[in-house]
């Protein structure tokens, strides 16, 4: 019987002993509190943005002088003669403002330009031996329009596009054919671009 009393009493030991255990373990080992994980963050992604198609640059036609019709080329020559003519007067008589009026706003920029007038003055011939340097465009047609294309002649035209011609004038003696001007129809109206 005391053998019964005795693993009875073993066994109530045992049974408060085992949580007893439990608990000393908890104890002798101290959780760090757990940090409480904050829900992962998704980052949206920003709306898709439509992809643009690929823009094809501009196909530049190239342009066939093949497809001047003979009435084409005579009626537009005898309109660069009529202009080459007029304007002719005015570079006679020194006419600066009536000058300008027969060129496009971006040659007249062109030849404003300080670049332009310094490397004319440093090129030009005849502006090279006198020692000039232009400073403005009234200095370029004061000193290289004015001697030279006074007395100006079309003696071809040459289509560069349906709307733009380089008049032409060929020396009697060489016979070398050299451009007097480059012209564009800009709003019905012929002007010098180059």
């Amino acid at each position: 019987m005391w053998y019964a009393i005795i693993e009875l009493n073993k066994m109530k030991t045992l049974i408060l002993i085992i949580p007893l255990i439990g608990l000393l373990s908890c104890a002798s080992k101290p959780e760090s509190p757990q940090p409480v994980a904050a829900p992962p963050i998704v980052a949206e992604a920003p709306p898709a943005e439509p992809v643009p198609e690929p823009v094809a640059a501009p196909v530049e036609e190239v342009f066939d002088p093949a497809t001047v019709t003979v009435q084409e080329y005579t009626v537009t020559k005898a309109e660069i003669e009529r202009f080459v003519t007029a304007l002719n007067g005015i570079v006679k008589a020194g006419n600066y403002n009536g000058w300008l009026a027969y060129l496009a706003k971006a040659y007249i920029d062109e030849i404003s330009s300080p670049e332009f007038l310094d490397r004319m003055s440093k090129t030009a011939p005849r502006l090279v031996s006198q020692k000039i340097v232009l400073k403005s465009a009234q200095d370029y047609f004061n000193h290289v329009i004015v001697p030279s294309r006074a007395n100006s002649r079309v003696d071809d035209i040459e289509f560069v596009t349906h709307t733009r011609v380089k008049a032409i004038t060929e020396n009697r003696i060489t016979k070398e054919r050299l451009r007097l001007y480059e012209l564009e129809r800009i709003d019905d109206l012929w002007k010098i671009v180059n």
